[in-house]
């Protein structure tokens, strides 16, 4: 974690304090479904105004992961310019939007693309594709072997929720 995510003290999240903390499970509950989480709209909204802390002192993006699961992961993004392309072989993305607008790419050809790593391929850009316009509460599903692109106008930021579900490419 980045110095100034550490130094990010608690009492900003005012919100999450008023939060009721779950009720403690029953003695021998170990079969029991694990509790449900819950993140207030104020509260996406306080973190996603230190994620535009980060990406004013970065490359003008910065992410956060808020949960992992056996299947998928819950994620806060802000921007502040354009994303590279990305096509994730394994995970398709899930984009909540809380704040803010953005033009979500799809399809076409990721130009220039390189590993980043199993399953993950990255790119400076993508040639064709469908351009779609989103906004604060609109939801977006690209699935797993669709390259993508999230478009940032000069001057505007974008903030979502992501998650990202473990699925296979239809590409296989």
């Amino acid at each position: 974690m980045d110095p100034l995510a550490k130094a990010i003290p608690n009492e900003l999240f005012a919100a999450e304090k008023e939060m009721t903390p779950p009720p403690a499970r029953p003695k021998g509950a170990k079969d029991a479904l694990p509790d449900a989480e819950h993140w207030p709209h104020a509260v996406l909204l306080a973190r996603g105004a230190c994620l535009r802390e980060r990406a004013n002192l970065g490359d003008g993006q910065a992410s956060e992961t808020l949960s992992e699961y056996p299947q998928h992961a819950t994620m806060l993004s802000f921007r502040a310019q354009n994303g590279v392309a990305e096509l994730h072989e394994n995970f398709a993305d899930l984009f909540c939007v809380l704040d803010g607008s953005a033009t979500l790419v799809t399809g076409g050809t990721v130009v220039d693309p390189q590993q980043a790593g199993p399953g993950e391929i990255r790119g400076a850009s993508l040639e064709g594709g469908m351009h779609r316009l989103l906004a604060a509460g609109d939801i977006a599903h690209v699935p797993a072997g669709v390259p993508h692109q999230m478009l940032v106008p000069g001057g505007k930021t974008f903030t979502s929720l992501v998650v990202k579900i473990g699925e296979k490419s239809q590409m296989e």
